[in-house]
């Protein structure tokens, strides 16, 4: 598998992730369907147009999803053993159809774990930005990473 085990994590180690992600209309609409979200801010045209930002915005959902996605070809494919928690979520600016967004990682801790003597448990930062180098999207994410010798 292409993702790094515990022992491959530094703490202080940035992953600027090569793979960009421009949203579609289609994203949207499908997430926000497929989640049952009627938030008219994410599939009303009409109704959005009156809104503070003019138009319809992506489902905050969606772009966390996006975010934290991104990094599991090259971080956690077929290395984690599950994600713990997940907080200091947040949405600094609103996400639009037609916007493209990049993630990065940051390694913010890490520590063997005290119950399982096959894993460990890496503390991640996740923050997205769209094309205009703004922030849109920040995580911070416990997950229960594979030893190697496991």
């Amino acid at each position: 598998m292409a993702g790094l085990h515990f022992e491959e994590f530094e703490e202080g180690q940035v992953f600027d992730h090569e793979v960009r992600r421009t949203v579609t209309e289609y994203d949207n609409m499908m997430f926000s369907c497929l989640t049952m979200n009627t938030q008219p801010l994410h599939i009303d045209a009409e109704f959005s147009k009156n809104s503070i930002y003019g138009q319809r915005i992506v489902n905050s959902m969606f772009t966390l999803a996006l975010v934290v996605g991104v990094q599991v070809t090259e971080l956690t494919l077929g290395t984690t053993l599950g994600n713990l928690g997940m907080t200091d979520v947040a949405f600094p600016r609103p996400v639009f159809h037609g916007d493209t967004i990049r993630a990065r990682t940051t390694v913010l801790e890490k520590r063997v774990s005290k119950s399982r003597n096959d894993s460990g448990i890496v503390y991640f930062l996740h923050e997205g930005f769209n094309q205009r180098d703004e922030l849109v999207a920040t995580c911070r994410r416990t997950a229960l990473m594979k030893l190697k010798s496991a």
